[in-house]
């Protein structure tokens, strides 16, 4: 009899891919995104190529098609076996990884793609930064300098904004948060009606931690609320190469508006401003990643390993 202990790789509840055998997955389902919509979809220094969305994200969105499909179809027979009126209720994907990581363009993505099948037409799109407290109560509890951390959010609201749409309740509202003006928006919201398909995209949507609620009873996290999740990862040295890309850019560009927080930099030498973002990195950013983004990482359905370039190189998808 053998008792040689297998290596502990044998027990990963994740199916390993490679590129390859990835985009064989993606079965007959068509591109139907032209190259200017792709173009339009991408991040300010991302250059997503159509080969990469046909070999990536269209199996990826092939597979969300059929599990969304399948919870439709569970939700029915629930209603059936409780003898309830049905009641639509949204397939939530939560989109989570690192600042720089490419988070957004991942989400608008699979949002593009998941919106032009017929089952499933009405696909929103929401990003957990308009749950962070406004730059007045993070300065009142002397939490501006970590905000993205979790303390800087205000998960209470999130999570019942996702209740709200899970339990099927038509013109939920979502703040909005202005990347220009570096806060909330007093004035401004967002209204979910009833879509097929909710992702939401968030540095803290897979984390858990200690919750500062009063009330008994068992904790709930916003993962609870969502069908699926993916984690979009990168070495920590390609992030922090994006992120100073990403901020040379915006030095050039939008931080040259007068409206923007960030407009003080705008005159910095390009020297001056790589130094003041790895200032950010290593004291934020960085911290934020090693301490509370990436230990998340193995709670995602799906993880999307991106190699230097942005494009992904390897896949896993957790078992069922």
């Amino acid at each position: 009899m053998n008792n040689t202990i297998p290596p502990l790789s044998t027990f990963s509840p994740y199916l390993s891919f490679t590129r390859e055998e990835w985009a064989h997955l993606r079965d007959d389902a068509p591109l139907p995104l032209t190259e200017a919509e792709i173009k339009n979809l991408q991040g300010i220094n991302e250059r997503l190529s159509i080969e990469e969305v046909n070999t990536i994200y269209l199996p990826l969105c092939r597979l969300l098609n059929l599990y969304a499909t399948a919870s439709q179809k569970l939700h029915q027979t629930t209603n059936v076996f409780l003898n309830k009126q049905e009641k639509k209720v949204p397939y939530i994907i939560g989109v989570a990884g690192s600042v720089a990581v490419g988070k957004s363009t991942t989400s608008r993505i699979i949002q593009a793609l998941l919106s032009r099948w017929d089952n499933h037409p009405k696909v929103e799109l929401v990003t957990t930064d308009g749950f962070l407290y406004p730059n007045r109560i993070l300065e009142s509890k002397g939490l501006l300098q970590r905000k993205g951390f979790p303390e800087s959010y205000n998960i209470r609201r999130l999570m019942k904004f996702l209740y709200n749409v899970k339990a099927g309740n038509p013109n939920v509202e979502v703040p909005v948060y202005s990347h220009l003006a570096y806060d909330i928006l007093p004035d401004a919201c967002q209204t979910i009606q009833q879509p097929d398909i909710l992702i939401v995209e968030g540095i803290n949507i897979l984390q858990t931690g200690k919750q500062t609620d009063e009330a008994s009873g068992p904790q709930i996290f916003v993962s609870d609320f969502l069908d699926f999740s993916v984690y979009v990862d990168a070495s920590e040295q390609d992030l922090l190469s994006w992120y100073l890309k990403r901020f040379e850019i915006l030095r050039e560009t939008a931080f040259q508006n007068p409206a923007s927080y960030f407009h003080r930099y705008a005159s910095l030498s390009k020297e001056e401003a790589l130094q003041f973002a790895r200032g950010i990195w290593r004291d934020i950013n960085g911290m934020n990643l090693r301490e509370n983004i990436l230990p998340t990482k193995y709670r995602s359905t799906l993880i999307l390993e991106k190699a230097a370039d942005h494009s992904v190189e390897k896949i896993q998808l957790r078992k069922i």
